[in-house]
């Protein structure tokens, strides 16, 4: 696929910085208040900072590392460890200090930027002996690191523009670590361009004016390829969440028009929505007509999301009854499907076709197939990988000969050419009966219960599966008993639908929720199967004899 360095993100922001100098590039809230950047403050910062990368006489090529929750700053420094020549390494913010050492120490990160962060006191113990830390301004800096502002104040800015060999090394992405270490995925400059190439035509015509909001880590190949690729390239803005508790209010002044998001902030919004306006009561004024597309209308703006052109959902399947019951309100959330292996980039649902239950259409580029026997999903693309970095028994392990990307994904075509994803090869296990069961599809079918938040079905050696759940804010609102009927309910309708040995025999709630923070999910709320396994594992069996139904661990 041939490719122009306009598609490249340091070619599109040479673009910008020459054509629209004055439009706000970056947004970033402080205290409430917004700091913004120009493309041409943007791209000086870059450049500043890339004279000061260049100047510590580094090696072309050495690895920089990033830790910070997003933020201008994230955007400024991944451009300009580019421009100098240099590949970034990004890592998630919340790490403890052994799991920072692990990724840092395995990637060979010579520099290391630290920037807005939770706990870095906590984090800090995990940076290798001898790397620098340079801090970012009003974060807290660490007064033992170098400061950003005094490397601005210190450095003229780069006045060439280079450009990137296409393949050339851009970056090591690790993994979320879903199970075991995380790996990094080496990607080109060229992978980053084809991929945005491709799927570009998907974030529709009307993009002069597009406005992205960046919430979900940057590190994650998700927001790097879609966000910061995507709008670099068509010359988005660029708006920041400044805290969690901030969120609603950023994403109202945002409005974005182009959103990426995770099937939990769907129902993060649908509790938030219900309330304060219980179903029933939305219910009747949707039946009526003249309050209808008022009420509808009133939602939108209230999320924040009244001008959204494209709203994407990934790293997780969405649960169809809340697909419907945005869809109601007048929002098209499209799944997509993809992973850091293959640049995010394999499938995308049509605005005009939408098809439930499936991730859409393959983008253009992409071959794939089933491998016999399992129905592994194998995709070939021209922005797969190059490998792991330093793993190459891995790297053989997960592209063959002929270049197909075993994703670990099970999959199938239906009959309209849709992929529809049905679980994961390593997921699967094997009841006491002697059948497999892939649990990603029933967890599907039992997350439509408003009652339930985060569900993981189990039951490796068991005669049938058992449902661990987490309540939402709504369940543990309700009484135990209420919940308890709507839980049996939902049990009765899904188990019909599903072959005989699939049917969940028990459903189990849990204590504690599942969070990043008791390792029980991944930085991208992808739930730890294996975390919640290994935890639990003792006491399946005593659940299972259980008498009843639906328990409380």
């Amino acid at each position: 696929m041939s490719i122009s360095q306009d598609y490249t993100m340091l070619g599109a922001l040479y673009k910008w910085e020459r054509s629209s100098p004055e439009k706000i590039a970056l947004r970033q809230p402080l205290n409430g208040v917004y700091r913004d950047h120009s493309w041409r403050q943007f791209a000086l910062e870059v450049r500043t900072l890339a004279a000061w990368l260049k100047s510590t006489g580094l090696p072309p090529g050495s690895h920089i590392g990033i830790v910070s929750k997003n933020c201008s700053e994230w955007l400024i420094t991944d451009l300009a460890i580019m421009m100098a020549g240099y590949i970034s390494v990004p890592f998630f913010p919340t790490l403890t200090a052994d799991q920072l050492r692990q990724v840092m120490v395995h990637s060979e990160c010579k520099l290391l930027f630290v920037g807005k962060l939770d706990g870095w006191e906590q984090m800090k113990p995990g940076v290798p002996e001898g790397v620098k830390c340079i801090s970012f301004p009003t974060y807290n800096p660490d007064p033992e690191h170098v400061q950003w502002n005094d490397i601005l104040a210190s450095h003229s800015p780069i006045e060439e523009s280079p450009l990137p060999d296409l393949d050339q090394l851009m970056t090591v992405v690790y993994t979320s670590g879903t199970t075991g270490n995380p790996k990094g995925v080496m990607l080109t400059f060229g992978h980053m361009a084809r991929m945005i190439k491709a799927i570009l035509p998907h974030f529709g015509n009307d993009i002069a004016n597009a406005r992205f909001i960046s919430y979900l880590p940057l590190c994650h190949i998700a927001e790097r390829a879609y966000l910061q690729n995507g709008g670099l390239i068509i010359g988005g803005t660029f708006h920041f969440v400044e805290s969690l508790d901030s969120f609603n209010r950023d994403m109202v002044n945002a409005r974005p028009t182009h959103f990426g998001t995770v099937p939990r902030i769907w129902t993060k919004f649908q509790q938030g929505i219900l309330s304060k306006m219980p179903q029933q009561k939305l219910d009747l004024l949707l039946r009526i007509p003249l309050v209808n597309n008022l009420v509808k209308a009133k939602i939108r703006k209230a999320l924040g999301i009244e001008a959204a052109k494209l709203i994407v959902v990934g790293a997780a399947p969405m649960p169809i009854p809340l697909l419907n019951w945005f869809s109601r309100l007048g929002v098209v959330i499209r799944e997509a499907y993809g992973m850091s292996e293959n640049t995010g980039a394999v499938s995308i649902m049509p605005a005009t076709e939408v098809k439930q239950g499936t991730v859409g259409r393959i983008h253009e580029g992409v071959e794939l197939k089933f491998a016999e026997g399992t129905g592994e999903i194998l995709v070939r693309t021209p922005w797969n990988m190059l490998g792991y970095y330093k793993e190459p028994e891995m790297t053989c392990a997960t592209i063959d000969a002929e270049g197909w990307l075993h994703t670990g994904d099970v999959g199938e075509f239906d009959e309209d050419g849709f992929l529809k994803i049905t679980g994961r090869v390593k997921e699967m296990y094997k009841t006491s009966k002697g059948e497999y069961i892939a649990p990603a599809q029933i967890e599907l079918k039992l997350s439509g219960n408003q009652c339930i938040e985060q569900v993981c079905v189990v039951g490796d050696g068991l005669p049938q599966p058992m449902a661990l759940v987490v309540l939402s804010d709504i369940g543990r609102k309700m009484g135990q008993v209420e919940v308890q009927q709507s839980l049996q309910a939902t049990i009765e309708v899904v188990n019909p639908v599903l072959k005989p040995y699939e049917r969940v025999q028990k459903v189990v709630v849990m204590q504690e929720g599942w969070s990043i923070e008791n390792g029980k999910l991944t930085p991208t709320l992808k739930v730890k199967r294996n975390m919640i396994e290994k935890e639990f594992a003792e006491r399946f069996e005593s659940w299972y004899r259980e008498e009843v139904a639906v328990l409380w661990a």
